[in-house]
């Protein structure tokens, strides 16, 4: 999810959900998929400084990520259902302690075109809700409401990039129009029109947690409530830190603020009227769902983990294939397991780590901005393939 999308700027959420800053490098080039960019053998498992640990939590998210690398079609087309049969029966009942030695024997690592990578980071946030409107608690966190629905391709000529139509709503007339935008919804376009399934006490707040597209709420009464990505408003997506950045509002220099999540949310928070309407030009709105699992839901429909999941372009990385990243910011270094996807997070070699939840991990990935090598790790035998194919 996301939305989503956290790092030298700031976020976009997607695709499930999460989120990602708009600090990244120039939009993808026209190459659409790894195939197209072209693959190469790289260093031999083996050789990869990967410890036991990082091992073990791995391989633990490869094993949830099976049934899915097994049933679905890899956009990537790097690998075949049938590549991860063997991979997926044997993870199964690897033993846990030996998690390293099953990625050395099982997998071989190969560069996706150069192989340059850049990373960022997301996180869970925790922000304070309530079940029930009560004073302080005034920013609503709203269902997909039921008139939110896609045009009749006869209604609207108009596509998505994806071909789909485009969402919106059908007003009084019966005509198919744009859905309410940001402003509109904070000015009470849906009060009485989609549920409410909680509310949040600070809208910055409400704000970065749509743009990570899940994250937990707590109530006064010490529940904790996890929501998750469920739709958007169909409006287009608008990175606030790039509008900072070209109003010379982020920098080192005197009265410009650190770009970073942290610094655009003190610019918002000590210039409420300027970061309200800031805020406002990102017309984009996320719906969420309550979450009943024991972490936010990635693009694979399992939970992503923190220091492990990481949200890549399915069409340069089989989702629920493990990545090697070897950055210049060192936590973000070792094995990953491809479990999401973000609007940002496009071309080969890029990626959006995840860091969980908590302040260590908010202030983690809000300043993740990493760049360095990638290796995406195919089953043996996948690379031999695609070269007689070729």
């Amino acid at each position: 999810m996301r939305i989503l999308p956290a790092a030298a700027l700031l976020f976009l959420l997607v695709g499930c959900g999460r989120v990602v800053p708009d600090t990244a490098p120039p939009p993808a080039p026209a190459i659409t998929s790894a195939v197209l960019a072209g693959v190469a053998s790289g260093p031999a498992a083996a050789t990869l400084d990967l410890s036991a640990d990082n091992a073990e939590r791995a391989l633990a998210s490869f094993i949830g990520s099976c049934p899915q690398l097994l049933t679905r079609e890899d956009a990537s087309g790097l690998t075949r259902q049938s590549d991860w049969q063997q991979p997926c029966e044997v993870a199964a009942r690897w033993p846990s302690a030996s998690a390293r030695s099953f990625f050395d024997s099982y997998f071989e690592p190969v560069r996706v075109g150069e192989g340059s990578a850049f990373a960022t980071g997301y996180f869970e946030p925790e922000i304070a809700g309530s079940r029930t409107r009560r004073p302080g608690y005034d920013a609503p966190l709203y269902a997909m409401p039921p008139d939110l629905e896609r045009a009749w391709p006869a209604d609207i000529p108009l596509a998505e990039p994806t071909g789909r139509p485009p969402l919106g709503r059908y007003d009084e007339s019966g005509d198919f129009v744009l859905y309410y935008e940001r402003a509109e919804i904070e000015d009470g376009a849906l009060k009485g029109r989609a549920p409410v399934i909680a509310w949040a006490a600070d809208p910055v707040e409400l704000f970065f947690l749509q743009i990570q597209g899940s994250g937990r709420l707590l109530t006064p009464e010490g529940e904790v409530i996890r929501i998750g990505y469920a739709g958007q408003n169909g409006r287009g997506y608008t990175g606030i830190g790039g509008i900072m950045r070209e109003r010379g509002l982020l920098g080192d220099g005197p009265g410009q603020y650190d770009a970073s999540m942290q610094g655009i949310m003190a610019y918002i928070r000590e210039n409420p009227a300027e970061g309200r309407e800031l805020m406002r030009l990102n017309k984009s709105w996320v719906f969420f769902r309550e979450l009943t699992g024991d972490g936010p839901l990635g693009a694979l429909g399992v939970p992503v983990r923190p220091e492990t999941s990481v949200a890549a372009d399915p069409a340069f990385v089989p989702l629920g294939a493990p990545v090697w990243l070897d950055l210049d910011r060192d936590e973000a270094d070792g094995l990953w397991i491809a479990q999401d996807t973000g609007g940002a997070i496009k071309g080969a070699n890029r990626f959006d780590t995840f860091w969980g939840a908590g302040e260590d991990a908010r202030a983690i990935a809000g300043g993740m901005s990493a760049r360095g090598q990638a290796l995406v790790l195919l089953p043996r035998g996948a690379l031999d393939r695609l070269e007689a194919d070729r």
